[in-house]
């Protein structure tokens, strides 16, 4: 029994699952979302008052199937809330076991999967990824998706005689939730908790030799093709790393991060990314800067699409940081497109607390990092335009106080009139 507000730990996790580790035939299904919660389902339901016709249909589908799911085997478990840590220590376990044959499901081709039940099966299934707006159109077709490959992997199973467990969970959590009743300092304390476990995960780290030359960080990285197809490519590039990174190149004056992600949505078979890093020295400095000089976006193998980066660059010696980097001119680290490129106005990027090092890596760990944001601030530039206006308004008051002279003269009452000539 799971009690209210209860969120399971990996141990615990690995403990309620057991039983499926033990049983005779062992073939178990991952389906493995990037963001799911157990309010979704009740949030995309009919009778939380949504009212498009497509939204209701999509999702009463859903859950009267998973229902059905439920309701139909002879055992089965709901945990509302399962720690972020506990999906990433449970497929650790699982690959980590040698019983297992371990079968990736990345192009969604069920009637090609070759399961021989034998011998224990272990079938990873990546869902479509669902965009960050949960009232964005395009994330009630990936929930829709989803439930298609569903149920074309379960009932292919069930056709074949093969007896199997299913596991359908995420990577982290889509909804967090935070109470406005508490006390400043302990919503400071979940705050605080909430932003330390969303960068729980390490760094990419590429490997040429024995040594590692490139290291790269982003706690939100996501494309946008065409305006309207959102790429979610956190999780593939930095938890689940179903990323390929062979293609990189590395040596003491230019260096190019390579990521190449197979079916990262419906309709791109493949996307490869390439960051271009130079390593010169500079005279006016008399030191060794690097600079991400441009980033490459290729399409299927074919289609280019090229930016320009203006604003990023650090000594040789350190690493890089910037809070926001991408193709909005709000960001302090900008991606131009390339005027002669027409491949790259139909892409989008969106990088949070970026963190990139392509030199002089020591210890496999980040070096100091050269940040994107300069000394004057905005925020310290309207500190000290307010600070020097309250100062002009304060020296205009003193010096009209210091303006008014006092009368060196008084009427007396027992006396004639007091006369003041107009001259004084």
């Amino acid at each position: 029994a799971v009690h209210e507000g209860q969120v399971v730990s990996a141990q615990e996790l690995t403990a309620l699952l057991q039983p499926l580790f033990t049983q005779n035939s062992r073939n178990l299904v991952l389906f493995l979302q990037d963001r799911l919660s157990i309010d979704d389902f009740t949030y995309f339901s009919e009778s939380y008052g949504n009212k498009n016709p497509f939204q209701n249909q999509v999702n009463k589908r859903l859950i009267n199937f998973l229902q059905e799911i439920l309701q139909s085997s002879p055992s089965s478990l709901v945990l509302p809330a399962v720690d972020c840590e506990a999906t990433k220590y449970l497929l650790n376990i699982l690959q980590e076991s040698g019983d297992w044959k371990l079968t990736n499901v990345t192009n969604l081709n069920v009637s090609q999967l070759e399961v021989n039940a034998s011998n224990p099966n272990l079938l990873v299934v990546q869902l479509q990824q669902l965009a960050s707006d949960l009232k964005d159109i395009s994330t009630l077709e990936a929930i829709a998706e989803n439930d298609k490959i569903i149920g074309r992997v379960t009932k292919d199973l069930q056709q074949r005689g093969i007896h199997f467990s299913v596991i359908y969970t995420a990577v982290r959590p889509s909804r967090i939730s935070r109470k406005t009743d508490v006390v400043a300092e302990l919503r400071r304390q979940l705050m605080a908790a909430e932003e330390e476990e969303s960068s729980s995960y390490p760094p990419l780290n590429v490997t040429i030799g024995n040594d590692t030359c490139i290291l790269f960080y982003a706690s939100n990285f996501s494309l946008k093709a065409n305006s309207s197809v959102l790429i979610d490519l956190t999780n593939a590039t930095f938890l689940t790393q179903n990323v390929d990174t062979s293609a990189s190149e590395c040596s003491d004056s230019n260096t190019t991060l390579s990521l190449k992600y197979t079916r990262p949505v419906n309709g791109i078979s493949s996307l490869e990314i390439r960051f271009l890093m130079t390593n010169k020295f500079y005279e006016v400095s008399a030191r060794r800067w690097s600079t991400l000089d441009s980033v490459e976006i290729v399409q299927d193998g074919e289609n280019l699409a090229k930016f320009n980066v203006s604003g990023i660059s650090a000594p040789a010696e350190y690493s890089f940081h910037c809070q926001l980097v991408g193709t909005s001119n709000l960001y302090p680290a900008r991606l131009d497109r390339d005027p002669s490129n027409n491949e790259a106005k139909n892409w989008d990027v969106f990088i949070s607390k970026l963190q990139i090092q392509g030199f002089n890596i020591i210890n496999n760990q980040f070096s100091y990092a050269s940040d994107c944001t300069g000394f004057f601030t905005p925020g310290i530039w309207m500190g000290l335009v307010t600070s020097v206006i309250l100062l002009w308004i304060l020296t205009y008051g003193i010096h009209m106080i210091m303006q008014l002279t006092t009368n060196s003269r008084f009427d007396d009452p027992k006396g004639p009139a007091l006369s003041v000539p107009q001259t004084e």
